[in-house]
């Protein structure tokens, strides 16, 4: 009666104990409560910030040099590229010319005459002449502000909180993922001489071609097949040379024709020339020496000619200021007061007697 009982009860137990599991799944959706093990909160942005990053620019210099008044160019080609010369300027320095008449401007050096001339005190290059559109003995106000290379921060970047969505191609039904694979490359069968494998692998092994038979104790000894063994495995290790074996003689012609290939490719094989010992880095303020600004690319390209053609190694380095590009041409670095002052003894004989010793 009691098993009875027992049995009936199960069905009860279990529709109780699974309405409980329901009430209880009910409550966690309705409070939360398991949600937020799933969910993210959407109320995570990222941080905003921002780098400050610095570049270097020229910045006007007036404190240093400024002078607005006539200036003239007599007519005469000269070299060096873009430059005025001036007799208050104390140190060589980079220069914004203006010519007031028009409002064109180009960036030059500046500098002291090595001669003073009669007329206006501001001589003007041939290039600079040119780019400000000046005309041959017509004196024209130009002024004149000094540049200096400083740096400069620029605005911060701002970076935007919101990420962008992102939304994965759904792929298209019925895609074959083996036909999207890549095809596998071709592989080149070839067929194996087994003949030729076979007697590679003879050789290498060096086993003999028969092997002596095992005899027991209460068997008697068989004289005759011992004494064949014995005299196939000598054939087989090369001791006794059997009476069949013909010698052929190496032909001599393929190691030789290998031993001339090798000589010629080891004499068409180019020998690298020893590096250079790297030279020592300058320990001068100034190493280097200014042969002119030019606004014109090609000007200075003939400039660097100039330079090679006179055993000097120049660099063309290309530069903007103002919205205007322009082109330095040097030579250098010196490591030494000395070599710099035969380097530059050596570009005034060129002719470029307005060169000037600079940073870079």
């Amino acid at each position: 009666m009691a098993l009875g009982m027992t049995d009936t009860g199960r069905p009860g137990l279990r529709l109780l104990a699974g309405v409980s599991l329901l009430v209880l799944a009910t409550a966690c959706t309705e409070t939360g409560g398991g949600g937020a093990l799933f969910t993210s909160n959407g109320a995570d942005t990222a941080g905003t910030g921002g780098s400050t990053r610095l570049v270097e620019r020229d910045v006007e210099a007036p404190e240093v040099f400024e002078a607005s008044e006539a200036g003239l160019w007599d007519g005469r080609p000269s070299l060096g590229g873009v430059w005025v010369a001036h007799p208050d300027v104390s140190e060589p320095e980079r220069a914004l010319i203006r010519n007031t008449a028009n409002n064109k401007f180009v960036i030059g050096a500046l500098f002291k005459p090595s001669l003073d001339r009669a007329g206006p005190r501001f001589q003007v290059s041939s290039d600079a002449a040119e780019a400000l559109g000046m005309l041959a003995g017509q004196p024209v106000n130009i002024q004149v502000t000094a540049l200096r290379r400083e740096e400069v921060p620029t605005a911060p970047a701002t970076v935007d909180p919101t990420p962008a969505p992102q939304s994965a191609a759904p792929e298209p039904a019925g895609t074959d993922v083996a036909s999207s694979m890549p095809a596998p490359a071709e592989v080149e069968t070839a067929t194996l001489d087994t003949s030729a494998t076979s007697e590679t692998a003879m050789s290498e092994a060096g086993e003999p071609a028969a092997k002596k038979k095992r005899r027991w104790f209460w068997q008697k000894k068989d004289t005759a097949a011992e004494t064949a063994v014995d005299t196939g495995s000598d054939i087989a290790t090369g001791s006794i040379a059997p009476a069949d074996v013909q010698t052929a003689t190496l032909d001599a012609a393929p190691a030789a024709q290998a031993q001339t290939q090798a000589q010629v490719q080891s004499q068409a094989t180019p020998v690298k020339p020893a590096a250079r010992p790297a030279k020592p880095a300058s320990t001068l303020a100034k190493p280097y020496l200014q042969i002119g600004i030019f606004s014109v690319e090609q000007n200075a390209q003939n400039t660097a000619v100039a330079m090679r053609q006179a055993g000097m190694i120049p660099n063309v380095l290309e530069q903007s200021s103002q919205g205007k590009t322009f082109w330095r041409v040097t030579v250098g670095p010196a490591t030494t007061t000395e070599e710099r002052a035969a380097l530059l003894k050596k570009v005034k004989a060129a002719g470029f007697t307005d060169a000037y010793a600079v940073t870079n």
